[in-house]
């Protein structure tokens, strides 16, 4: 079995974090902009906990940055992170469009000389 490279582990974490829908609403908001847990909070039917988890989560995926400032702690998106699963992306979109390419190649072959 091969090791897995500190790439693949941030990837793994990155992608457990964002499986779950409220997450993926807590990115998608502090990628508007700063909130705190409140803030990010009113939208949700849930109580302040159970949204807290979720930052906490976020948190030790890195995908979110978390401030103490006073009484609260304003949240902020790690780009960087997010930077790398859109590379990763952009990456497995590049292999599978030169397959499809190359396939597309084949077939067009075998059509001419059957």
């Amino acid at each position: 079995m091969t090791a897995i490279t500190a790439r693949e582990a941030n990837l793994d974490a990155t992608f457990d974090a964002l499986a779950h829908p409220i997450r993926r609403a807590i990115i998608y908001r502090l990628a508007r902009g700063e909130a705190t847990v409140s803030e990010i909070a009113e939208p949700f039917d849930l109580t302040h906990q159970a949204v807290s988890r979720h930052v906490g989560i976020l948190r030790s995926r890195g995908l979110i940055h978390q401030r103490v400032e006073g009484q609260t702690r304003p949240c902020r998106l790690n780009i960087e992170r997010m930077q790398d699963v859109a590379d990763w992306i952009a990456e497995q979109r590049h292999e599978w469009e030169s397959r499809l390419y190359r396939l597309d190649g084949l077939l067009a072959a075998m059509k001419e000389n059957p």
